[in-house]
């Protein structure tokens, strides 16, 4: 078993510790093997550990700082000004080893561009992508990625990331030699712009990934696809797009099933049934992107997540330290690479 120590960023986020401190009391409850380095300015905190009952918890520690990255700052002014900011104490616990994965529900930007200067980059990687799965049809997942870490991406940096989104398949689903697509304006090879064209040229050549071609918005959850893979610009719009439409279909249901007193009946007789399939549904259940390319596993939880959200983003780093995700895209990327030296 690896050591699971995880660095929280218990201030990011729109809600910051009210959010933090209880999913950590969650998190240590559920994982008898997790250990948490709660960082923020400990004023604030403390109180809260004693009302949670953390405060002398053998499996927490608490670590000040005084600064927060706010949502709206820019990242220079993270980088530049905020030394002694939360979010980048909790990274430098990666650097050091003292914490397997950082957890932060902050500014995307800032964690962004903090993660890439104090983590860096694996060798043979450009840019961090975030990815995060989708619920399929299948009963399955499907990760979509980039999610808004890069707006505009080359072939190359595409080509990056179905290698990447490829390793998190198979180590984190499980899947063997998981299927990739390129999200497209169609199927046939004609269309799309010249970046998802020479994205798809490089891919059908590596004989490291299963590319299977181009894939349509309207195919996302229809399972044909293990890995989606595009730039940050479309890929966060298709997720939004996503999370608009599953609160859309919760609230209808909800409101017809409350319409009269038979729509009321009937919802009642239904519920044992449809309780699970709402709850598959439930974007909190899939909260927890991953930056993946760094040498270091960095989460970013939703800004707006609530405890079981927060929750589910501790889990997902403690799943990426057990199945050691950077060490497999690195393993992945020299695979390639020995592949295009031959």
């Amino acid at each position: 078993m690896h050591d699971l120590s995880v660095a929280l960023d218990a201030m990011g986020g729109d809600y910051g510790p009210q959010v933090s401190v209880p999913a950590a009391k969650q998190a240590l409850n559920t994982f008898p093997e997790l250990h948490i380095l709660m960082v923020g300015d400990s004023a604030v905190l403390e109180p809260l550990l004693v009302q949670h009952q953390l405060q002398h918890h053998s499996r927490l520690r608490l670590i000040h700082a005084s600064e927060v990255v706010g949502m709206n700052d820019k990242p220079l002014v993270a980088l530049r000004s905020l030394k002694d900011s939360s979010m980048r104490v909790a990274l430098n616990l990666v650097k050091t080893g003292e914490a397997k994965a950082c957890v932060s529900a902050g500014n995307t930007g800032a964690l962004m561009a903090l993660s890439k200067t104090i983590l860096k980059v694996l060798p043979g990687i450009d840019r961090p992508a975030l990815i995060s799965a989708l619920p399929n049809l299948q009963g399955g997942h499907t990760y979509l990625l980039d999610l808004g870490a890069n707006i505009s991406c080359d072939a190359d940096t595409l080509f990056q990331f179905a290698l990447m989104g490829s390793v998190m398949a198979e180590e984190v689903e499980g899947r063997a030699f998981p299927k990739i697509h390129l999200l497209n304006v169609g199927e046939e090879e004609i269309k799309g712009n010249d970046q998802v064209k020479q994205a798809a040229q490089l891919l059908s050549q590596c004989q490291q990934v299963n590319y299977c071609g181009y894939i349509e918005g309207n195919d996302l959850f229809s399972g044909k696809a293990d890995v989606i893979v595009a730039d940050g610009f479309v890929g966060n719009v298709t997720l939004k797009t996503c999370e608009g439409l599953a609160k859309l279909f919760k609230q209808q249901m909800i409101s017809s099933i409350n319409h009269n007193w038979f729509s009321k009946l009937c919802g009642w007789l239904l519920k044992p049934a449809l309780k699970p399939q709402l709850a598959y549904m439930n974007p909190d259940l899939y909260n927890g992107a991953s930056l993946i390319g760094l040498r270091g596993i960095v989460i970013k939880s939703h800004g707006s997540a609530q405890q079981n959200a927060f929750f589910n983003a501790i889990g997902e780093a403690i799943k990426e330290i057990e199945r050691q995700v950077p060490a497999q895209i690195t393993d992945k990327l020299e695979a390639v690479l020995l592949e295009r030296d031959c």
